[in-house]
């Protein structure tokens, strides 16, 4: 009888096909793990900066360039134009208010003066002509007014008498009407004597008024000539260093030609350029400070200019309290411009971290200082020297503050001694 044998379930080569599929799916598992698992990378660590996230006292700042300046700067311009005859100074010397720079010559404006000077003469010839004329007319009139008078008085006299007679009957009719009628033609002639000299002497008056304000304008033209060939001869118009002089001897400058400047030398300001994002924060009277010398100076935004041109816009800046030492003009200054007034924040330094990341994350180390994980964070204000930090790391947190360039796509980073 035949014995029916139990079938293997195991055959060496079952078992054989079994592990080559577990080994192959090992190394798919460990492949795929290692290709979507947290990727490393050794760096040394004499090659990163590594920063502590500290809590301080936060401004928020940004650097820019100042130019030393004069206080005051007045530009000069030819008032007139004309050929350079004289230069008194040189260039860079320190005038007194008054004090001549240059002389112009002018012939025209010389000859106009000439012209108008004369001008003037024979109009106040013609005045006093006029004067006289009519200072003699008010003296006949007077000499006239005193014959009516007298003339008036005297038929007065008559007639009163030959009323007397006639009343009597010593005379007739006919020499009492004749006296009476002469001093009625005596009375008339001396209203109209009267009336004739008041209208002479307003018409006088009228005149001789005309003719001096004729006479007054045309000696304040005179006077405006004067000036205008006085201006000729360029002076400071204040005490200051002369800079920039451009006239040489036999030049001929135009009317409102730049001739030079005079800077005022008592004090000096600095004009800053600002990138124009910030247009809409900056206001006088916000400061700023610069190192000079190994010392901190303030300066405050005394005027803002709002034009804006290749970007940006400038800002003059005034000394708070003293001004530098053996600073000069032309000097330029880096200067940390306060935007924000002084809080307590979370810190951390600003680095070449923030042109790769973005300030959205950071590589923060652990505990154990030989291992840093990608961290996210959220970054807000800035400052020349920290940024400000809102959220992801806190004061203690040790982070790598330095490019991030070499790292790649990077999730951890081995520190290596």
């Amino acid at each position: 009888m035949d014995i029916p044998l139990e079938k293997k379930r195991f055959t060496p080569k079952r078992i054989a096909i079994i592990a080559g599929i577990v080994i192959i799916a090992s190394l798919i598992i460990f492949v795929l793990f290692s290709s979507t698992g947290n990727s490393k990378l050794n760096v040394e660590k004499e090659r990163i900066t590594i920063s502590e996230v500290q809590k301080g006292n936060f401004q928020e700042n940004i650097p820019v360039n100042g130019v030393v300046l004069p206080i005051k700067t007045i530009y000069l311009d030819a008032m007139e134009g004309g050929r350079v005859e004289e230069r008194f100074v040189e260039d860079g010397a320190m005038m007194e208010k008054g004090e001549p720079i240059i002389r112009l010559s002018n012939t025209d404006l010389e000859l106009s003066l000439v012209n108008q000077e004369t001008q003037v003469y024979n109009l106040l010839t013609q005045i006093q002509r006029t004067q006289n004329a009519s200072r003699q007319n008010t003296i006949n009139r007077l000499n006239q007014l005193t014959d009516v008078k007298n003339s008036l008085k005297e038929a007065k006299r008559i007639y009163e008498l030959n009323s007397k007679l006639y009343k009597k009957g010593a005379i007739g009719r006919q020499d009492y009407e004749e006296s009476k009628n002469n001093y009625n033609y005596q009375q008339e002639r001396l209203d109209l004597t009267q009336k004739v000299l008041e209208q002479d002497s307003i018409s006088s008056k009228l005149e001789t008024g005309q003719a001096q304000e004729s006479y007054n304008r045309t000696k304040k033209a005179l006077e405006l000539m004067r000036r205008k060939v006085g201006d000729l001869v360029v002076k400071a118009p204040v005490d200051g260093q002369l800079t920039a002089l451009d006239a040489e001897i036999g030049q001929s400058k135009s009317k409102g030609e730049r001739l030079g400047q005079i800077d005022v030398v008592s004090g000096y300001k600095v004009r800053a350029e600002i990138d124009e994002h910030y247009i809409s924060r900056i206001f006088n009277g916000q400061r700023g400070t610069f190192n000079f010398n190994g010392k901190e100076y303030d300066l405050e935004i005394k005027k803002v200019f709002t034009q804006v041109s290749n970007g940006r816009f400038q800002v003059d800046m005034h000394f708070v309290e003293e001004v530098p030492e053996n600073i000069r003009r032309g000097q330029s200054l880096q200067i940390k411009l306060a935007l924000s007034q002084e809080k307590e924040a979370i810190l951390v330094s600003k680095g070449g971290f923030f042109q790769q990341t973005g300030g959205n994350w950071i590589f923060k180390i652990n505990e154990d200082e030989e291992t840093a994980y990608k961290t996210s964070i959220r970054l807000g204000s800035q400052n020349t020297e920290y940024y400000e930090v809102l959220e992801g790391i806190n004061p203690g947190d040790r982070v790598i503050t330095s490019s991030y360039s070499n790292f790649g796509d990077i999730d951890e980073l081995v520190i290596n001694e």
